[in-house]
């Protein structure tokens, strides 16, 4: 689903946005990295025209995508065949978060957010992880209160 751009400082927040604002519920960032186009140098031009075709270069997901529309604001993500190409599903593999390694319903307890919703975007086997950084008690909440229009 095609959304508003997001502000820069959103791009290392971790926490909770109140149910109710935009975008409410538990937020998790899931990988990170950069993206490159292929065969265009005018991404907005090739978004335009409904097919966007770039490499990703993150900890998770790499390798050649493309983008495609569909309908409305609605976009479906393909992963073409190549180096990076697997049949495993690296959401069951690698659930967590790439800079705390916490599940969702754990950012959920830490941050204040509902665990149980959150809890149906884990796989229900976690695979065994190490350093995961927890909000230590009595620490502040992390919550993002988007901007009325």
């Amino acid at each position: 689903m095609q959304v508003e751009d997001h502000p820069v400082d959103y791009a290392d927040f971790e926490g909770v946005i109140p149910e109710g604002e935009y975008g409410g519920g538990t937020v998790m960032v899931w990988d990170y990295g950069t993206y490159e186009p292929e065969e265009t140098d005018d991404v907005s031009s090739a978004l335009r025209k409904g097919e966007l075709k770039f490499s990703l270069n993150g900890k998770k997901l790499q390798g050649s995508w493309v983008l495609v529309h569909t309908r409305d604001r609605q976009w479906l993500l393909i992963k073409h065949r190549d180096y990076y190409t697997t049949e495993e599903d690296v959401t069951e593999i690698a659930p967590a978060s790439i800079l705390t390694r916490r599940t969702l319903a754990e950012i959920a307890e830490d941050e204040g957010g509902d665990i149980k919703k959150a809890a149906t975007g884990d796989p229900k086997k976690i695979p065994r992880r190490t350093g995961v950084k927890r909000r230590k008690q009595g620490s502040k909440k992390k919550v993002w209160h988007s901007k009325v229009k």
